[in-house]
């Protein structure tokens, strides 16, 4: 899925047998996959935390944007949508269907 396809509706979460877990040795998180290990940065941490299969990107987006004095929504949407985006390629992130 590109991120141009990805719908304001579309609700991620972690992949089939992915966790995000604290990283001793960074002090971060990493995401865990079947044969990957993914270091992830504070932004990426910020938004896989609120990948629950519950929150919209739209709503992600949105409470991303209000943590960051300054932020510009429609940057912020096209950054996460192509981070999101780049991981569901690897099987790491997917999305619930939307609800009606």
């Amino acid at each position: 899925m590109s991120d141009a396809e990805i719908p304001g509706n579309a609700r991620p979460r972690l992949g089939a047998h992915v966790r995000m877990r604290p990283d001793r040795a960074t002090g971060g998180y990493v995401l865990l996959g079947p044969e990957t290990v993914v270091v992830l940065n504070q932004t990426g941490h910020a938004v896989l935390r609120l990948c629950d299969g519950e929150r919209t990107v739209d709503q992600i987006v949105a409470s991303l944007v209000e943590g960051y004095d300054g932020a510009d929504t429609d940057v912020v949407g096209e950054q996460v949508r192509d981070y999101l985006s780049r991981l569901a390629a690897r099987n790491l992130v997917a999305f619930t269907r939307t609800r009606r």
